[in-house]
């Protein structure tokens, strides 16, 4: 009797021949002949039995189970992936395995995954809580891609409920997790509140030391002793905290205008009062020392012709001025605005010049010391009840030393009012305000722009253009048309004011004081001529009717009551 097994080696390719060299024709009581078969070495089980006649062919007369072994290829895993046009495993979720028997490789999909890892959507996720023999939980089961989350039930626990179950929890044991649970969230919340105060504090220390800090930067300590002593009693020092409130927080619904250098809000301050609240953007470093001084001298101008500085906020970065406000915009909305519908009279012309022109008289001849202001412009000049004229923007004026009557100082002010002496030397003077207060009045008697365009279209200078004609003897053709029917000597008379005025050299043109009074005069010579003839008086009350409409620029009515563009 004879049994033998043998594996089918790896390296046929076709057919395989098997030969035995044995004799069995001799040998009695079994079957003489020999049977061979190939099958899956696992499943067959050698029975003596099978030696009798006919027992082995009737039992698996059918066939018998055969696994064939097969690979992808000719190359392993890590040569084959470098080729994806000829790379198997395509589906996303497979992966590559060397085949241990032959040369070549396997697809299979990643664990969680089932399907044929040949076909791009081969391999798909499985749902492992519908197979609990091969994917234990002994709690919540819960699918998840590639992978299921085993939880246990609430009163339960297990250190791994996929492998061991889930077992009630103790009373007491549940009682002093709670416990714990609830002393660590109170801790933690306590801790963030502790660590959110301190740091609420900090940043108000930091505040406080900030404000301190610019307080004294800008000369804050030097303006309150002066306060205390009663040397300055009509300015106030505002806190930061007062602006804000009176400006809901410098809502941008309070602006009055906006400037490169800064923005004016309007304000309403706790006793009622509406104030022009300036707040720029940068400020000249080297003025900080002088700010308290400037501040100090600025608030005991007192001229009803000159806008009044209420206090101040040294509390930030950049100081903030507070001032009265003014309700009926400014010269310039007056003369240029779109709301004008009727010609300005040239009675109120005269007293609009006159009144700017006092103004800056007292300002460099009554103010100690002299100040200059440095950007005399239309929109500089307000209008106030009855439209008073209130001259405005002190930041840019500038103080000159009682030793001095001019000083080097930065280029400041703007293109069509700018003193061309002052281009040229850097110097600024009180015959600089001169210059631009003669282009004022230019605005006044032509009602064009400091830089207007003509019938073609080109940029022109009113200030040249002005003296061009009056060397060319055509001021009629420069002067605004609704004054032209009145008397010629008045209106030569005014015109020539203004050339003086606008003289090259600074020398020779007049003091703000004499140009003052030589409006005063021209002014009363002409209300003169009304009363003598009364038809004339006429065109002058056509201001108190309808010539502008100050309530139509609504809470922009005190756009430019500082002007931005000058900044400090």
């Amino acid at each position: 009797m004879f049994h033998a097994r043998t594996i089918v080696c790896s390296c046929i390719t076709r057919a395989a021949k098997w030969r035995s060299t044995i004799d069995n024709s001799e040998v009695s009581g079994f079957n003489p002949c020999s049977y061979a078969f190939v099958a899956e070495q696992d499943w067959f089980r050698f029975e003596a039995s099978y030696l009798e006649d006919n027992k082995f062919k009737e039992k698996f007369k059918d066939g018998v189970p055969t696994l064939l072994d097969w690979v992808a290829g000719n190359e392993y895993c890590d040569e084959a992936v470098k080729n994806m046009s000829t790379y198997a495993c395509i589906s996303k979720n497979s992966q590559c395995i060397t085949s241990p028997n032959a040369t070549g490789y396997l697809c299979t999909c990643n664990n969680g995954f089932a399907g044929n890892p040949y076909l791009e959507e081969g391999c798909q996720d499985i749902n492992e809580c519908n197979f609990p023999d091969q994917y234990p939980c002994h709690g919540i089961c819960s699918n998840i891609i590639g992978d299921y989350n085993c939880s246990c039930k609430s009163g339960t626990q297990s250190t791994d409920p996929k492998r061991e179950t889930c077992d009630p929890i103790a009373v007491s044991e549940r009682a002093r997790l709670t416990k714990m649970f609830a002393g660590i969230s109170a801790c933690a919340v306590l801790l963030l509140i502790c660590i959110f105060a301190l740091l609420i504090e900090c940043q108000k220390r930091k505040l406080v030391k900030e404000k301190q800090i610019f307080f004294q930067q800008n000369g804050g300590l030097l303006l309150y002793d002066q306060i205390r002593s009663k040397q300055v009693d009509t300015v106030r020092i505002f806190t930061r905290e007062e602006l804000e409130n009176a400006t809901n927080n410098f809502d941008s619904s309070r602006e009055l205008g906006r400037g490169g250098h800064g923005t004016v809000y309007k304000g309403i301050l706790k006793d009622g009062r509406v104030v022009a609240i300036k707040r720029s953007k940068v400020m000249n470093m080297d003025q900080k020392d002088e700010f308290a001084q400037e501040i100090v001298i600025l608030s005991q101008i007192n001229h009803r012709n000159v806008v009044k500085l209420l206090g101040c906020c040294l509390e930030v970065e950049v100081p903030m001025l507070v001032y009265e406000c003014i309700p009926n915009g400014t010269l310039f909305e007056l003369m240029h605005g779109k709301n004008r519908r009727f010609p300005v009279s040239l009675d109120t012309r005269l007293r609009i010049a006159q009144e700017s022109a006092e103004a800056l008289a007292y300002l460099h001849s009554s103010a100690s010391p002299p100040i200059v202001h440095g950007d005399v412009k239309s929109p500089n000049i307000l209008l106030g009840d009855n439209y008073t004229a209130k001259v405005t923007d002190f930041g840019a004026s500038r103080m000159l030393p009682t030793d001095e009557i001019q000083f080097m100082t930065m280029v400041q002010g703007t293109i069509g009012y700018l003193d061309p002496e002052y281009l040229q030397e850097r110097q600024l003077t009180e015959k600089s305000d001169v210059y631009s207060f003669g282009v004022v009045l230019l605005e006044l008697i032509t009602m064009k722009f400091a830089i207007y365009s003509d019938s073609a279209g080109e940029k022109k200078n009113l200030a040249s253009s002005f003296l061009l004609a009056m060397k060319e003897n055509g001021l009629q053709f420069i002067l605004d048309k609704n004054i032209l029917d009145f008397e010629a000597e008045l209106l030569q008379e005014i015109a020539q004011l203004a050339k003086c005025c606008l003289s090259m050299r600074g020398e020779e043109r007049p003091l703000m004081r004499e140009v003052a009074e030589r409006l005063r005069s021209i002014r009363s010579t002409w209300r003169e001529q009304l009363i003598q003839n009364p038809s004339r008086e006429t065109e002058c009350l056509l201001e108190n009717s309808s010539h502008y409409d100050p309530s139509s620029t609504g809470q922009h009515g005190s756009l430019m009551a500082l002007d931005l563009e000058s900044g400090r």
